[in-house]
């Protein structure tokens, strides 16, 4: 497979409830999406870098850059056995892996699309018909908001929750 075209995208994702760690208190997401386009064809990625780098190194911005002026024209053009390709082209850009991870997933989706099969199928899923996940949830506001976002929340079927704390916060108990 060649790669036509590598195409981002910025997308704002308003949250349903805001979602706040010791950094900040967020109310919207700016999202990376990573289009690539072979013979008509596109697949997408999503890099999941946050707006700024708090969490770790990476952020939509830099990770913009990264993909644009990095990895893309590493596998842009070339004669690509597979998505694993891809991981070796870009291995050489120190640390980014938010930014070459949301291209090698645009990739893997490209490549069951021209093969015809789900993504799950084609990356080895399948084994089990559920998957146990759970839930991370910001600071609230109070720790009755807290108890009540973590009981709708096991209500729903998480299984595991994680909150977030930060310096001060916990004295108010």
């Amino acid at each position: 497979m060649k790669l036509d075209r590598v195409t981002l995208r910025q997308v704002r994702m308003p949250l349903v409830h805001f979602f706040e760690t010791s950094f900040v208190r967020t109310y919207e997401r700016d999202i990376v999406l990573v289009e690539v386009q072979a013979g008509g064809v596109s697949g997408w990625g999503e890099v999941t870098a946050g707006e700024n780098p708090f969490y770790n190194e990476e952020w939509t911005a830099a990770a913009w850059m990264i993909v644009r002026d990095y990895a893309a024209p590493r596998v842009l053009n070339r004669d690509l056995n597979s998505a694993e390709d891809v991981y070796p082209l870009t291995a050489h850009i120190r640390g980014h892996n938010m930014a070459r991870g949301g291209l090698e997933a645009a990739v893997w989706d490209l490549e069951a699309r021209l093969e015809g099969v789900p993504l799950w199928q084609k990356i080895g899923g399948g084994a089990r018909r559920e998957i146990p996940c759970g839930v991370s949830i910001g600071i609230q506001d109070s720790v009755e908001q807290l108890l009540e976002k973590i009981e709708r929340e096991l209500a729903d079927g998480y299984q595991r929750i994680k909150i977030k704390i930060k310096p001060g916060w916990t004295s108010t108990w």
